[in-house]
């Protein structure tokens, strides 16, 4: 198969973030066992499933109709998937979870034998897309051999909920300052990939979780695709100033 002819696939990130003298932001280590990604620290997300674009969700997320439609499945499969993994569930007003009853219900959503949307509808709770911020979006390059279109969302944590790895997908969880996770990177402690690091690097920028939502807004949303240039026999990654990352080119590294 061609590089160019690789199915590109919708996925969809959650910046879980809150204030702790500064924004932190959550990270969850892939399991090992994992083909794709193994081993590297990264926000909670998956691949956006039909389940996230049922009509039905109309009743069950508030400002479905406030979003663009190629919006609202990833917002979706975002709190999908920081549910699954991280066993928060974002909703319009609080809402109390059981430990043994959302172990049970991750499990059963992650499984495809339960519904993320009968599971919230039976909380009696909607899902909240306006509290979500696109921070950015990212398309794979061509030379990459699984490609995504992903998007980033930023969310607060909501309150009273605790985090809470799944054991399967993530093996660990910790909350960690943007320049934290990137000294970490840096030092070789952490194995965090090139739109993870890069979008750690524009959190960084912001002092507050309403600063960085305010910048995220401010910002024109366009879609980021790394350039890959050859140089002296390796490849490189390239963007270009209109990304918004600044100047940024690092060696090629394909997981």
């Amino acid at each position: 198969m061609n590089a160019n002819d690789v199915p590109i696939r919708i996925a969809s990130t959650t910046l879980l973030v809150r204030d702790n003298g500064g924004p932190e932001v959550l990270m969850v280590k892939r399991n090992q066992k994992i083909d794709f990604f193994s081993g590297a620290m990264m926000f909670p997300g998956g691949k956006v499933e039909p389940q996230d674009t049922d009509p039905l969700w109309t009743k069950r997320a508030t400002g479905w109709h406030d979003v663009a439609g190629d919006e609202r499945g990833p917002r979706i499969a975002a709190l999908r998937e920081a549910f699954e993994e991280c066993g928060v569930l974002a909703t319009a007003g609080n809402v109390r979870l059981d430990a043994r009853e959302t172990k049970e219900a991750r499990a059963a959503v992650e499984a495809g034998t339960l519904p993320f949307l009968d599971y919230v509808s039976s909380k009696g709770a909607k899902l909240d897309l306006t509290q979500m911020t696109l921070f950015s979006r990212w398309l794979t390059p061509p030379v990459v051999p699984k490609r995504f279109d992903t998007f980033f969302y930023l969310v607060a944590m909501p309150v009273g909920q605790t985090i809470v790895h799944d054991g399967r997908e993530t093996v660990e969880n910790e909350w960690v300052a943007p320049t934290e996770a990137l000294r970490r990177a840096e030092a070789g402690e952490r194995t965090i990939l090139f739109p993870t690091r890069m979008n750690l690097r524009l959190l960084a920028q912001s002092q507050s979780i309403v600063e960085a939502i305010k910048s995220a807004e401010a910002r024109p949303h366009r879609q980021v695709l790394p350039i890959v240039e050859m140089r002296g026999g390796e490849r490189f990654l390239r963007l270009v100033d209109e990304d918004g990352y600044g100047p940024v080119e690092e060696p090629l590294a394909i997981g």
